[in-house]
């Protein structure tokens, strides 16, 4: 091997090797408050030295968080440190390994990517009672991630899981169900809804709910029994005039008076009620469980309650027309709540507020609200100077998240930089039930009505090496449970290691996205071996213990790897599964005392 050049590139691979968390950089880049234009001028290369000496030399210093709930301990002396020498460390490369051996050596994540293209599949833990997260067991929790063996080598469309009974829909769009809440006989999971090219699915306390390609709404019974012994729908087939009944029992949800060429987007579903998101914008609600009709206003539709439902099935789909002339862009479902997002980034809320979930303190007078009301989010960035538009929404259980970009703005009488304006501050709110830990906001409160920002997931930067600038960190997607949450970071990734010959170094590593996890972890739901609740978003272990061990090189030469390393998300990627190309990524579900990680088609 040629020596070792000290060069742009070389530092460029060597930052890559071990590359520091997002936060870690995140919160360097705070720290040294590298927001203003004139460190933005400065030459992208110098700024790419310095970061990957920190990345390199650093990574036995702890970051330090700007707010009063550090994700790392704070570790940072008063005065600022002394000029010190740098000093270029050399690749460690050992003797017999080819280039892809030696990334996996000295890289955890770049294993952690490798693995996830090879061996896809689903990882579960937390909740057991049900057989859900592990079939195979008698165990009545699991403790950290473990496959399931009957989706060794699977790619899934969605999954949702209970602590009763779990579903998925398959790579070809047929639904599997399994759990002691399905059946205790049947211990795998079994195809029930075949042949309607499903995309995605939710579940509420008893049934599934399932949306196919065509924008047709199936709802499921989660229980065998009741598939086998409930009314059967007649289907058509392709044979011209003729018909036959189903094979299990379910439900057909459609909204009435669509528009040419409307049909449903997408569906939310809490404890015992759906939401259902059109392709115009319009939002309709419906009943989603056999148990109970929905009661605490968050089917969105004033004095709708079981007495007083229109005549027809119980379950018909009703149009929320207080938000008519809103175009909503999307949806989200707590147990009892709602949540609606509009194109201009208004979010609306109905339904239970007893935890002050519909982001805003409930009153004594009632604890839900059965109207789409607006959440005052403006009034969250009063007197900063920015201007907020929310860009996501996500809700589970007793909670609500908001994710919003504020951009600086000039008012009146505002001193502001011209170089400023228009920078993106990328935050996360949450609202609801804190009691366990699942606001995410460092505190253990009961109700929290305004919403919450959660500073350690909020005001995040790092350096995009590609865009050459600094870019704010925003949140890819928020999995919420009924007590617990995963955010997936969309922080700077690399899958093209090998792939070139820019890439073809054998210190040119792959990395995925940062995930972290918080709240309630009386079953292990959050995965990181232990039980006690987490108020703060943290890390889990990789899923892969064997990312931990010893990688061996040829003949037979190999090393331990001894630093602890963090689960990260593998993204979306073209790869070679079972003979073809297909385009997957790793996804995280969190439900009802359970979570788990699937790939993703």
């Amino acid at each position: 091997m040629p020596p070792f050049k000290p060069g742009p590139r070389a530092f460029l691979e060597t930052c890559r090797a071990c590359r520091s968390s997002a936060f870690q950089r995140s919160y360097r880049f705070q720290r040294r408050q590298l927001s203003s234009q004139s460190h933005i001028r400065r030459k992208p290369q110098p700024f790419v030295l310095f970061a990957c000496f920190l990345g390199v030399g650093g990574l036995g210093i702890a970051t330090h968080n700007y707010y009063d709930y550090p994700v790392f301990p704070s570790v940072l002396a008063e005065a600022p440190p002394a000029p010190v020498e740098v000093k270029i460390e050399k690749t460690k490369k050992r003797k017999g390994l080819s280039k892809e051996e030696n990334r996996e050596n000295i890289s955890s994540q770049h294993l952690q990517v490798k693995r996830s293209w090879e061996n896809p599949g689903v990882y579960a833990w937390g909740s057991n009672s049900g057989r859900v997260v592990a079939p195979d067991s008698d165990e009545q929790t699991i403790r950290t991630p473990r496959r399931i063996s009957f989706f060794d080598g699977q790619l899934l469309r969605d999954i949702k899981l209970d602590r009763n009974f779990g579903a998925a829909i398959t790579e070809n769009g047929d639904l599997l169900q399994w759990g002691n809440g399905f059946s205790t006989e049947v211990g795998q999971p079994t195809a029930t809804l075949t042949g309607k090219n499903l995309k995605s699915l939710t579940i509420s306390r008893d049934r599934v709910l399932a949306l196919g390609s065509d924008g047709t709404v199936y709802s499921v019974p989660g229980s065998k029994e009741d598939q086998e012994n409930g009314k059967k729908v007649s289907e058509s087939s392709w044979i011209p005039f003729v018909s036959y009944n189903s094979t299990i029992s379910y439900r057909r949800l459609q909204p009435q008076n669509l528009a040419w060429n409307e049909r449903v987007k997408s569906i939310a579903s809490g404890a015992e009620h759906l939401l259902i998101l059109t392709s115009a914008g319009r939002l309709f609600t419906a009943a989603s469980s056999s148990e109970e009709f929905p009661a605490r206003g968050q089917l969105g539709i004033p004095g709708l309650v079981w007495t007083t439902r229109p005549a027809g099935p119980y379950d018909q789909p009703h149009e929320v027309s207080t938000l008519r002339g809103f175009e909503i862009a999307a949806i989200a479902a707590g147990d009892y709540h709602s949540l609606a997002l509009d194109k201009e980034g208004r979010v609306f809320a109905f339904g239970d507020n007893s935890s002050g979930q519909l982001g805003f303190d409930p009153t004594n007078e009632s604890t839900y609200v059965d109207a789409p009301s607006l959440i005052p989010i403006q009034q969250l960035y009063t007197s900063t100077g920015l201007s907020p538009t929310v860009k996501q929404i996500f809700a589970g259980g007793n909670n609500s998240f908001f994710t919003i970009d504020a951009a600086t703005v000039a008012r009146p009488g505002s001193d502001v930089k011209p170089s400023t304006l228009g920078r993106i501050t990328a935050d996360t709110w949450s609202s609801g039930q804190g009691i366990l830990g699942t606001l995410g906001n460092g505190r253990w409160t009961h109700v929290q009505g305004t919403p919450t920002k959660l500073k350690t997931l909020s005001n995040l930067f790092e350096y995009d090496e590609i865009k050459n600038t600094v870019v704010p960190i925003r949140l890819r997607s928020l999995s919420v449970g009924s007590t617990h949450a995963a955010a997936i970071m969309d922080n700077v990734t690399h899958v093209q290691a090998g792939t070139s010959k820019v890439t073809d170094s054998e210190n040119d590593t792959n990395w995925g996205a940062d995930v972290v996890w918080w709240g309630g972890n009386e079953y292990f739901q959050i995965g990181n071996g232990r039980r006690n609740n987490l108020s703060v978003p943290g890390y889990i272990a990789p899923l892969d213990s064997g990312s931990e061990g010893l990688v061996e090189g040829k003949g037979g030469k190999g090393g331990k790897r001894k630093e602890e390393h963090r689960f990260q998300i593998t993204p979306r990627h073209a790869v070679s599964v079972g003979g073809r190309k297909v385009s997957v990524e790793q996804r995280v579900e969190c439900g009802r005392m359970v979570s788990c990680v699937y790939s993703g088609v």
